[in-house]
């Protein structure tokens, strides 16, 4: 272990876990990552996770590169010597395709109206930023100890210059070949990601999930076949938000886990009021995987248009950019307290999460599972 990622020695008196080797490498104190979650994730949340002794994570896919560099800077101030995970998307930008948007913007030409917009008038552009050579610099100026990729890897090149920084590399799987694939690219390690994951899917090689989703790999099903099937530490990912989901992770031979809904809901993470209320009263079977927000499935919270339109639809654009034209009218609802247009990025399991503050609900996590794990201790 390298001295930058060497936990404090407060931390190095944790004792129980079964599987130290995500601990190791990441020199943190609990196998328990912070998912990124473009959007909602902040500095306060990431500082927050990572002083109970999990991986601080910030997600740069939304934020502008002068953006990213303050909150970084922000966290590291907040967590001074202890590690950070930068996670960044790594598609393809698509080719324009005018057609398809006019037909999208036809689609939801009666929602303008109804809400007295004007179908006409062009909607602002929806985007996520790739994993790019500026970025890459940021990277190199900034040296997170991990950076994280989801929709699989950059370029090669872009991938060397990341791993020469000494950075930790790790990346999403949606199944057992994309997991093979990440492995011999170089990942350290690999997350599975389970069909229950709230947010996009990380699917990368086949079919898109929004042609068959009966194939997707739920979580307890994909984590054991991983883990047979590479060499790396793998970390569970979907339907984990209390300590009997980290239990039976680490039963099946994840490593780690790695959580997102259960933080949407503490203090520190940026949600709107309606998709904390509608996190508030989700059910087990609230969910569904729709494209219509950014044109990629993502695991979100039913609401009017996925009802209406979807929630798969072939008629949204390539991602990112169906989001824009769904903008003014997500703005107009919200308005009047509606979450009728609103992405409600969600996994399956959000009734489980405790409410409370991410610091205490990350401590809770892992007291709750060394418990479990060590009923005699």
């Amino acid at each position: 272990m390298t001295q930058a990622t060497r936990p404090p020695e407060s931390f190095q008196q944790t004792a129980g876990w079964p599987d130290r080797r995500i601990l190791d490498l990441f020199g943190i104190a609990h196998p328990i990552l912070l998912g990124p979650m473009a959007g909602a994730g902040t500095p306060k949340l990431a500082i927050a996770v990572g002083e109970a002794g999990g991986l601080a994570s910030l997600p740069g896919a939304m934020y502008q590169p002068n953006e990213l560099r303050a909150a970084i800077e922000e966290v590291r101030a907040g967590l001074p010597g202890r590690p950070l995970n930068v996670n960044f998307f790594c598609h393809t930008p698509p080719t324009p395709d005018p057609v398809r948007m006019m037909g999208w913007r036809t689609r939801l030409a009666p929602y303008y109206v109804e809400h007295g917009l004007d179908p006409q008038a062009t909607p602002p552009a929806g985007g996520r930023a790739p994993f790019d050579a500026t970025l890459c610099a940021l990277v190199e100026e900034t040296r997170p100890e991990v950076v994280s990729f989801h929709f699989g890897l950059p370029d090669p090149a872009l991938l060397a210059r990341v791993k020469a920084t000494g950075a930790k590399v790790i990346s999403s799987a949606s199944t057992v070949a994309e997991a093979k694939w990440l492995e011999a690219r170089g990942c350290d390690a690999i997350i599975a990601m389970g069909l229950e994951a709230g947010g996009h899917r990380a699917t990368f090689l086949g079919a898109d999930v929004a042609g068959d989703m009966s194939r997707q790999v739920g979580t307890f099903a994909l984590v054991p076949q991983v883990a047979d099937a590479v060499g790396v530490p793998v970390i569970a990912a979907g339907g984990i938000a209390d300590a009997r989901g980290i239990v039976a992770a680490l039963a099946l031979g994840a490593s780690a886990v790695q959580v997102g809904t259960a933080f949407l809901l503490c203090p520190e993470a940026k949600i709107s009021a309606v998709h904390r209320a509608a996190l508030e009263a989700a059910g087990d079977d609230s969910t569904a995987l729709t494209n219509l927000f950014t044109g990629r499935p993502a695991r979100g919270i039913m609401n009017r248009v996925m009802r209406e339109v979807g929630p798969l639809s072939a008629d949204a654009p390539a991602f990112p950019l169906a989001g824009g034209a769904l903008a003014p009218l997500r703005a107009a609802a919200e308005a009047e307290g509606r979450d009728d247009f609103t992405n409600l990025w969600a996994g399956q399991a959000a009734r489980l999460a405790p409410r409370l503050p991410a610091a205490d609900l990350t401590r809770k996590l892992a007291i709750d599972a060394l418990a479990q794990l060590n009923p005699s201790a």
